[in-house]
This record gives structure tokens, C-alpha cells and sequence, in this order.
């Protein structure tokens, strides 16, 4: 099992990825949300803002159910997801991401997944 800081730095590593993306096109495709992100196996949660800028560093979140776009991931498959050996999407049909949102959010999330 991952840990925190292996978790933590994961969150960090899709937030980069994000900050990647070209402007314009993370501008046509994104609406202001905070996000949540609870790690269940570690009882931990984080959250961030995303706009058009990209995502705000991840912050400890004591009440993940208050964000706008919840995703619920085991730390392993955190980890595997930042890495590149999990794809969001195949994981989301899976069950192993859990993501809880409005349909106009999943729709313009899985742009990125």
C-alpha cells in the first residue's frame, strides 16, 4: 500500500501534467470546480481548485464531500494513475475511481481522462 507522501506527490505529479496542457485548450474545455480527491485506505482527502489556469496545489481537505467533483481512489491506484500504468479512464469502468459529479462535469472531465 502507498503511503501519504507517496500519495501526495502523485497528486503533485497530475497537477504538472495538467499545467502541460495548452492553454487555450484547457480554457475551452474547463469551468472553475474545486476537487476533492479521499483516499479511502489511508483515511486522508485533498482538495484543489481547477480553472483555466491549471490546478492549485493540493491542500488537505477535512470536508471532501463539500467540492464540487469527488473522486474517491485506493493510494495504490493513485499512484499507478500519476505514473502512467493506470489509465483514468479504464479505472473509473473498473470501480476502482470513483468519481461524483454533475453530468455537465463528467462530461467535460473525461476531455482529460
Amino acid at each position: 500500500m502507498a503511503n501519504e507522501e507517496d500519495c501526495r506527490t502523485a497528486l503533485d505529479r497530475i497537477a504538472a501534467r495538467v499545467a502541460e496542457v495548452d492553454g487555450e485548450r484547457l480554457a475551452e474545455h474547463v469551468v472553475e470546480r474545486t476537487i476533492s480527491c479521499r483516499i479511502p485506505d489511508l483515511g486522508v482527502a485533498y482538495r484543489t481548485r481547477l480553472h483555466e489556469g491549471g490546478l492549485d496545489p493540493f491542500e488537505p481537505d477535512g470536508e471532501p464531500k463539500a467540492a464540487q467533483v469527488r473522486l474517491v481512489v485506493k493510494s495504490d491506484d493513485l499512484v499507478a494513475m500519476a505514473h502512467d500504468e493506470l489509465n483514468p479512464a479504464k479505472a473509473w469502468a473498473s470501480g476502482r475511481l470513483r468519481i461524483e459529479a454533475s453530468l455537465f462535469d463528467l462530461l467535460r472531465l473525461r476531455k482529460f481522462l
